[in-house]
């Protein structure tokens, strides 16, 4: 059984190489496959935004993105001491109400 399934494999402490990393869609998560393509958009890097888009569904990706834009006007609000509005409003050069 240690041998056939990958986490009695990491267990037995045997020094047996770890299993091969999984390629495609079950390789990444919906995070990691946002962060990249968020990152490799603002890098103008198509290739790496196109395989990213590739790793998880249009709708968790989507959830992604925002989570991370959630996140990090979150952050930069924090650093500003501004309102996460009045941050997003500035970042996109819309106006203030």
């Amino acid at each position: 059984m240690r041998k056939l399934l990958p986490s009695a494999r990491r267990a037995s402490g045997s020094g047996a190489a770890p299993p091969p990393a999984r390629t495609g869609r079950q390789g990444h998560n919906l995070f990691e496959a946002a962060a990249v393509y968020v990152a490799a958009c603002a890098e103008d890097d198509q290739e790496r935004l196109e395989e990213a888009a590739t790793w998880v569904s249009p709708g968790q990706l989507a959830f992604g993105i925002n989570e991370l834009a959630c996140r990090a006007l979150l952050t930069l609000a924090r650093e500003r001491n501004q309102t996460p509005e009045t941050v997003a409003r500035s970042l996109l050069g819309v106006r203030a109400r």
